[in-house]
């Protein structure tokens, strides 16, 4: 008899290493399998996206799986709506953006970054205002380049090991990006 469970931890397996035709076939077996379950009908979809754009998919994909962990009850709706956001509707897609970011702050005790740079500007540095929240706040990063300059300012005002604590649980998001090497070396040279 299959396990549906190890099934589709099978075909997640094949999605994430980007070989969708795999990843549709045992999500397509599933389906036969279990034909109301919606979840599954999703994976089928995002596979489909798939063909049309790999970034697109593999962020639905991941965007799923971290909804799925905070608000299963939820999660496949808020993909429907973010695949419905793809199809064009970028206030939709801005709206829906706003309100990922507000509640991932929200339900990690997090500061937007933005709102840490106007912590740093009130507090007259970027030491100062991280040492401030450092043990209370997470700072919510969403973008590369906010990544990037976080941790050059960590590393510039001497927090040397959190800043490298940051590089190796992010490495596996940027492999070969040139910024983040650039962020190895100026590591290095700080040591």
């Amino acid at each position: 008899m299959v396990n549906k469970n190890e099934l589709l931890s099978e075909a997640n397996a094949y999605f994430v290493a980007r070989q969708y035709d795999k990843a549709l076939f045992l999500y397509s077996q599933l389906i036969q399998m279990d034909p109301t379950n919606e979840e599954l009908g999703l994976y089928a979809v995002i596979c489909d996206i798939a063909g049309e754009s790999e970034e697109k998919a593999q962020g639905l994909f991941d965007y799923y799986s971290v909804a799925k962990a905070e608000d299963p009850s939820n999660a496949i709706q808020h993909t429907i709506n973010m695949i419905d956001a793809y199809d064009g509707d970028s206030e939709k897609i801005a709206e829906l953006v706003r309100d990922i970011q507000t509640l991932a702050s929200e339900n990690i005790n997090a500061i937007e970054y933005d709102d840490f740079l106007q912590l740093i500007e009130s507090r007259g540095s970027f030491k100062t205002a991280f040492e401030d929240i450092m043990f209370s706040t997470k700072v919510a990063i969403y973008t590369k380049d906010e990544f990037c300059n976080f941790v050059q300012k960590l590393i510039e005002n001497g927090f040397i090991t959190t800043a490298l604590s940051y590089l190796e649980n992010y490495d596996k998001h940027f492999t070969y990006d040139q910024k983040i090497e650039n962020l190895y070396k100026l590591l290095e040279e700080k040591k």
